[in-house]
């Protein structure tokens, strides 16, 4: 058995210099030694919220289907170190202007090569206004961003994107930015073939791409019930595919997923259910794991809510915040398996400080919120027309336990109505979140697409980025995030994005929880079982015993 126990992650100025020569490629760096099997790898999954498209996919369910469909130019190893995919090299002498190579002779699966095109003009595609891409924001920093992605543009090109030739493109971006290589292997940036473009929606259901796995057929997509893949047999590469394929099932709650596991009906299960928590050690033994990853918890609370907005709604944000006893939930719900939050961001990553100004308001004081409470009550009364809730899916995660441990916290320390909101499922929550029509708070949180600070910050809290469910905006905190990205030297850049949560700790668009715990279990069916640093499986290197 192989266990991961990621620690602090390389410095994003370490990672982004690898990711400047050519690094990977063309070998299975995966570890294994047993080589492949014939065994297909039975997986846990989620209902994906929309159909498979790489730039409107923001959300684990369809984001793991993503990432062994589809190839980009980099991807993470188990550690989060970049490494080549379809980039031959990716060359800058300014971290401004960027030549890109792809490597030679790579194909989707289709039987199309993958050329400068497949890129340029799916990053196009997922910046264009006009066809609302939920990832459009990740292109931001590209010029002619601007001028595409604003509403009722029909500009349908970003002007720092060229094609030179089939293998070569390059990208002028609108200022240096000091982790932009390092994004690249998240899928926002993944190429499509020229069908896709032809019908978006029907090719989401059934997409073609040149990652190490492809759909079993037409239609392997089940909805509500599983989605198979098979191995790419034309991909080269550091995830080269060591199983026959991996199966996810889609459950509607994590518990049965349990059981399933325990009586190895299901291979890899990547979050035990918080009832379970306790015993799963001994119920699995060294087929577990626990391990913090880069991830976190929050509740976001939209600035279209009433009560929850202007002066009156941040002082409410902040007492909420400080009644919530993280250490007694972490303790008993979580039986020790979760941190604390002391930010936005999560420790296993470089940069972080614990030390924030205002990370105090992430600590537990009822009586401080007691007093901030009745601040907010003397500039606008609360509308107890429209209490409180807290929304969360209830297929997966078991998060009814916690989000009622939270709601007993603020009804008792502040004396207000608030309840539990159940969704079916991830993809009915996420859908509200998207179309702006949630009637009260959300279980929200981050699984990073890079290690970077800014990872957890620019999508999220940004202004008018695709994941900002509580419709944050704040020029002076979009002002740091510019002012980092520019920053010289990494550290000058974390510096920047820390003194951008100050902000947040102020505000609380959401309100951080704990950071996340990789706490997941194989059955004995399978080995070669290794969780990522972002709280992802290695599926590719799994394999039948």
């Amino acid at each position: 058995m192989r266990f991961t126990r990621t620690s602090k992650m390389l410095s994003v100025a370490a990672i982004a210099a690898l990711s400047l020569s050519a690094c990977g490629g063309g070998s299975n760096e995966s570890g294994t030694s047993e080589g492949t099997t014939d065994a297909v790898i039975v997986v846990d999954g989620s209902e994906p919220q929309n159909p498979l498209i790489p730039t409107s996919t923001n959300e684990v369910g369809g984001g793991a289907i993503l990432d062994l469909v589809f190839a980009g130019l980099l991807s993470y190893d188990a550690e989060g170190k970049p490494q080549n995919e379809m980039a031959e090299s990716i060359e800058t002498e300014d971290a401004q202007n960027y030549t890109i190579t792809l490597k030679e002779g790579k194909t989707f699966t289709n039987g199309d090569p993958v050329t400068a095109s497949s890129f340029v003009d799916a990053w196009n595609y997922g910046a264009a206004a006009k066809n609302a891409q939920l990832s459009s924001y990740f292109f931001e920093s590209i010029e002619g961003y601007d001028e595409a992605s604003a509403e009722g543009s029909t500009v349908e090109t970003m002007s720092g994107l060229e094609v030179v030739d089939d293998r070569t493109f390059t990208v002028k971006l609108s200022q240096p930015e000091s982790d932009w290589p390092l994004r690249l292997g998240y899928s926002a940036f993944y190429p499509l073939p020229a069908v896709a473009f032809e019908d978006p929606a029907a090719f989401g259901e059934n997409p073609i791409g040149n990652g190490p796995y492809m759909f079993a057929s037409e239609g392997a997509w089940q909805h509500n019930q599983q989605i198979e893949l098979v191995p790419n047999d034309e991909y080269e590469g550091p995830q080269e595919a060591q199983n026959a394929g991996v199966t996810f099932k889609i459950y509607q709650n994590d518990t049965t997923a349990y059981q399933d596991l325990i009586s190895d009906n299901l291979d890899v299960l990547k979050t035990i259910p918080t009832s379970d928590i306790k015993n799963f050690k001994n119920d699995l033994g060294e087929r577990s794991i626990e391990s913090p990853y880069a991830g976190n918890q929050t509740i976001a609370i939209p600035y279209y809510l009433p009560n929850w907005d202007g002066e009156a709604g941040k002082l409410r944000r902040q007492a909420i915040s400080m009644a919530i006893n993280r250490d007694e939930i972490t303790d008993v719900i979580f039986n020790g398996g979760r941190e604390p939050a002391k930010d936005f961001t999560a420790p296993v990553l470089d940069g972080y400080n614990a030390d924030l100004p205002g990370s105090e308001n992430l600590e537990y004081n009822p009586d401080e919120a007691k007093k901030l409470w009745a601040e907010a009550e003397k500039i606008t009364p609360y509308d107890e027309s429209e209490p409180l809730t807290i929304g969360y899916n209830a297929d997966k995660g078991d998060h009814k336990t916690w989000v009622e441990a939270v709601v007993n916290n603020i009804k008792n320390n502040l004396g207000i109505e608030v309840a539990g909101k159940p969704y079916a499922t991830f993809k009915e929550a996420r859908t509200e979140a998207t179309e702006e029509t949630l009637t009260g708070a959300l279980r929200a949180g981050w699984q990073a697409d890079y290690p970077s600070l800014y990872n957890f910050l620019g999508p999220i809290y940004a202004t008018g980025a695709g994941s900002n469910d509580a419709r944050y905006s704040n020029p002076d905190f979009d002002q740091q995030l510019t002012d980092g990205l520019a920053a010289s030297t990494v550290e000058e850049g974390n510096e920047a994005m820390n003194t951008a949560q100050e902000e947040l700790l102020e505000d609380l668009p959401a309100i951080p929880l704990w950071y996340q715990v990789a706490q997941g279990g194989w059955s004995s069916n399978v080995d070669n079982v290794e969780f990522g640093w972002n709280g992802v499986p290695l599926y590719y290197a799994i394999t039948g015993k």
